[in-house]
């Protein structure tokens, strides 16, 4: 969030656009700005316009995905998430 001309806050997504509104979602959801730094990436597959798609593996710990979000299965050490066209 920041400050817009009127002093009034707001988001304001940064970056590549398709990012963005994952951003902004989680931050209104209350994940932390330092969620990177909380569950660090072990694994990237990066973006490929072949694929259309990419791959992240986090990890993780305790029993949920952040202070009152998703339970984690016990035992759960990594969390993969893929983003990209369904087709």
């Amino acid at each position: 969030k920041e400050k817009d001309e009127a002093g009034v806050m707001k988001w304001t997504p940064k970056g590549n656009s398709s990012e963005a509104p994952i951003v902004v979602a989680a931050r209104k959801v209350g994940l932390s700005e330092n969620i990177a730094g909380d569950y660090p990436r072990v694994l990237e597959v990066p973006f490929s316009s072949s694929r259309k798609m990419m791959l992240t593996v986090s990890q993780v710990g305790g029993t949920h995905l952040c202070e009152g979000g998703m339970p984690l299965p016990p035992g759960t050490n990594y969390l993969a998430v893929c983003k990209g066209a369904p087709n």
